[in-house]
């Protein structure tokens, strides 16, 4: 079983978003029974709340649910419980690596180290930016890009 945790700031916009994607693209390949999918914030402004109107949008108008998605932050138990963890930006990267764990074994990359065709290093905050297209486009690009490299990695 390999697990993937996705991490932006507020675990309202982009990691939930990148959640839903990759728990999508999970589902579509018939290999739920393989993956643990779940999403966080460094911080913890809006620990308990569902994604951002702007997220649960973009989601529907690609079919994608987005059910059941509650927003928490970022543990130290999750640098031990999973595989990779996926950052959105790289700040994130430096919150997580100020709580991260010499012994965690866990993968830490940003998301767009999986699509860097991109043109860009960040996937945008569209709770700043207003746009939910260009961040669902990065994020659904990269997850299919990390999916084939977990597949790879792990003979999945």
């Amino acid at each position: 079983m390999v697990k993937v945790l996705f991490v932006c700031l507020g675990n309202i916009c982009r990691s939930p978003m990148a959640e839903a994607v990759f728990s999508d693209l999970v589902n579509k390949k018939g290999l739920d029974d393989k993956f643990v999918v779940d999403s966080a914030g460094v911080a913890d402004y809006h620990v308990g709340e569902a994604p951002h109107e702007g997220t649960v949008s973009k989601l529907e108008e690609h079919g994608i649910n987005s059910n059941g998605l509650t927003a928490r932050q970022v543990e130290q138990v999750d640098f031990d419980h999973f595989d990779y963890i996926i950052a959105m930006d790289d700040d994130n990267i430096e919150d997580l690596n100020k709580i991260l764990s010499s012994e965690s074994k866990a993968i830490v990359k940003k998301l767009l180290d999986y699509f860097p065709d991109g043109g860009k290093a960040n996937v945008p905050d569209p709770y700043f930016t207003g746009d939910f297209d260009e961040t669902y486009q990065l994020v659904s690009n990269a997850c299919k890009n990390l999916l084939d490299d977990i597949r790879i990695n792990n003979d999945i």
